[in-house]
């Protein structure tokens, strides 16, 4: 499934809100469907899991630094435990990890 963004288009051109970016996601989220998906657009998830929108994730771990990029994890991501589902390391190092919700953060001391 793809989000069509057009119809947020506010008339005067002007980009929609994050909110209402929310709204329209939580409204898809509540009907039966195929999943929805996000590809590369490291901006969008911070916000899906700003606001409690992300129930899986692929994370792909390249072995190399840049000295510099954008955190998955912004300031203001609300916690939330997940678990692996599935895993594996490529020929050439990548590590490819499927997480899924597992419910409330867990806490204590060690």
């Amino acid at each position: 499934m793809c989000l069509n963004l057009s119809p947020l288009m506010e008339s005067n051109g002007s980009r929609p809100s994050k909110r209402r970016y929310c709204e329209k996601i939580t409204k898809i989220k509540q009907q039966e469907g195929p999943d929805l998906h996000v590809y590369g657009s490291s901006n969008l998830l911070q916000t899906l899991l700003k606001h409690d929108l992300v129930d899986a994730f692929w994370l792909k771990i390249f072995p190399i630094t840049l000295g510099r990029g954008k955190g998955l994890f912004a300031d203001g991501t609300i916690p939330a435990a997940f678990k692996v589902t599935e895993s594996t390391v490529t020929s050439k190092g990548v590590i490819i990890v499927n997480y899924e919700r597992a419910g409330a953060v867990p806490t204590g001391s060690l």
